[in-house]
C-alpha cells in the first residue's frame, strides 16, 4: 500500500540462498506497491549479537554490579544507547510493518537475530512495565514471522516427530513480538525448502509473493495461550 513502511529484519549468510529469494521477493512486491522498504541485513551488517556493557556509552547508573536490563532501561532514556541499537530501534519506530526472514535454527531464530532482539527491543523502547502485551510501545505496528524449516509439514503437525509448527511460534511471537505490543500476522513458514523439488520451492516464493499483494488487509491472530496451544 502505498506510503506504508516496512522493514525486513533478514538473517542468512548467503544472497542466493532461499531465504534470500523470499527477502527479495518481499523488497519487489512491497515497492511496487509503494511501499518504503528497508532492510536490515544482520550477517551483512556484521550485527553484534552479545548483550554488554559496551551497548551503553555514558556511565553506567551501578558500576560496581552490572544489570544488562537496568542499564539499557536507563541508557536509553538518557540517550546514550549504542548507535547499532538506536539505528534498529530508529527503523522499528519508523516502519508500519516488520518482517523477519530467517531459517530455523533449533526450533527458534539463528543467534544474529536473537541478539538483534535482545539489544533492539529494551526496556523504555519497545515496552516498560506495565506497558507489555496489548500496552507495549510498537502496538500500533504489524510483525510477521518469514521462516524456512529442515523439516517437513507433516514433521510440524500435533501428531508429527516435531509437534504443531505453532509451539515454536509461542516464544518468538508471544513472548518477544507481542510482548512489545506487536500485532502478529499469521507466519509464512516455507516448510523444507531443502527437499523439494524446483517446481515446489518456485511455488513456495509465488505463494509468498501473492501474499504480499493482499497484506495490508490481513487481520492479526489472536495472540494468546489457545492459538498455540488449544483449550
Amino acid at each position: 500500500m502505498a506510503g506504508k513502511k516496512v522493514l525486513i529484519v533478514y538473517a542468512h549468510q548467503e544472497p542466493r540462498s532461499f531465504n534470500g529469494t523470499l527477502k527479495n521477493v518481499a523488497v519487489d512486491e512491497l515497492r511496487r506497491q509503494g511501499c518504503v522498504v528497508a532492510v536490515s541485513d544482520l550477517y551483512a551488517m556484521d550485527f553484534e549479537p552479545r548483550a554488554t556493557r559496551n551497548d551503553i556509552t555514558g556511565a553506567l547508573s551501578n558500576p560496581e554490579l552490572f544489570n544488562y536490563g537496568v542499564e539499557v532501561y536507563e541508557a536509553y532514556k538518557k540517550r546514550s544507547l549504542a548507535s547499532d541499537i538506536t539505528e534498529e530501534q530508529k527503523k522499528v519506530q519508523e516502519a508500519d510493518l516488520v518482517i523477519f526472514q530467517f531459517p530455523l535454527y533449533w526450533f527458534s531464530v539463528p543467534a544474529v537475530l536473537k541478539g538483534w532482539m535482545d539489544r533492539v527491543l529494551c526496556q523504555g523502547f519497545a515496552f516498560d512495565i506495565p506497558e507489555f502485551y496489548d500496552a507495549g510501545f510498537l502496538k500500533d505496528k504489524l510483525a510477521l514471522l518469514s521462516l524456512t524449516t529442515g523439516g517437513t509439514a507433516e514433521m510440524y503437525s500435533k501428531a508429527g516427530v516435531s509437534g504443531d509448527f505453532r509451539y515454536f511460534l509461542w516464544p518468538l511471537q508471544h513472548g518477544a513480538l507481542h510482548f512489545c505490543g506487536f500485532k502478529v500476522l499469521a507466519a509464512q513458514i516455507s516448510f523444507a525448502p531443502e527437499i523439494a523439488s524446483e517446481e515446489e520451492r518456485k511455488g513456495m516464493v509465488a505463494a509468498w509473493a501473492q501474499r504480499l499483494k493482499t497484506i495490508w488487509k490481513e487481520e492479526p491472530i489472536s495472540c494468546t495461550p489457545p492459538w498455540y496451544f488449544g483449550q
